[in-house]
């Protein structure tokens, strides 16, 4: 039996491989051997039936991932060269681990999708299951404290900032008092930016080409094209009475 320690080593050597598949130009080993390591990768945690059909999804997230760097490109003004992207970006980091551990799930492999994500999480703290649905285009700046739930659907062009939570509003209970599986988290429509620290919760769904400024408290849908902002600043006097606020 394989210990955790070696399933997380190999979970990593894995994404490592995938990695180089996707940008064979900045990698020290060719396609065909980048290749050859996903499939003995998941030849020992899966079986060969799984690495056949990871292999058959690989240029499908190829195009993922690249649509994911084009959009930190475009959205990040201090981005100066596409390397950067690659070599430095936690986002990437993250949708390269998420987009491999999603294809995992839909394979039907157990536990090792959740893996993936959470050595993603403890490397970049964005915490994205991998149940969750994320479309092309997609980007996260900065990232730190960034958590997706498991029944999120996330259109094209949508980009998250640092402390954004998609999550769950409430649970249902089953007669045994267990949390019911059901959709509860939101869905983000295409063109969608969500700015920090803002919490969007529950079944709700953030209609195209909105904009969710900073520090909001979100449970209900919004329409198109919407701009939800919190109030103004109040200017306060100083205590009288010692510092601070």
């Amino acid at each position: 039996m394989r210990s955790i320690k070696q399933t997380g080593e190999q979970l990593e050597r894995l994404v490592s491989a995938v990695k180089d598949v996707i940008f064979p130009d900045y990698s020290s080993e060719s396609e065909e051997d980048a290749v050859r390591t996903v499939f003995d990768c998941l030849s020992r945690l899966a079986d060969e039936a799984v690495a056949r059909d990871f292999l058959n999804a690989l240029p499908g997230i190829k195009d993922l991932i690249i649509t994911d760097v084009e959009a930190i490109v475009e959205n990040d003004p201090a981005v100066s060269d596409t390397r950067e992207v690659i070599f430095c970006y936690p986002s990437l980091t993250a949708m390269l681990h998420y987009r491999t551990a999603h294809v995992l799930l839909k394979l039907g492999v157990p536990v090792l999708p959740r893996m993936l994500t959470e050595i993603a999480h403890s490397a970049t703290g964005i915490d994205i299951h991998p149940a969750a649905g994320i479309g092309p285009w997609f980007a996260i700046d900065h990232g730190t404290g960034v958590v997706i739930g498991a029944t999120c659907i996330i259109g094209s062009h949508v980009m998250l900032y640092q402390g954004v939570t998609l999550g769950a509003k409430n649970f249902r209970y089953d007669d045994s008092g267990r949390p019911v599986d059901t959709p509860r988290h939101p869905i983000l429509e295409d063109n969608v930016t969500v700015y920090s620290n803002t919490s969007i919760l529950g079944r709700v769904r953030i209609g195209h080409d909105t904009v969710v400024g900073g520090n909001i408290w979100l449970t209900h849908d919004v329409p198109p094209h919407s701009r939800i902002l919190q109030r103004k600043a109040v200017t306060a006097p100083f205590f009288s009475d010692g510092e601070g606020i």
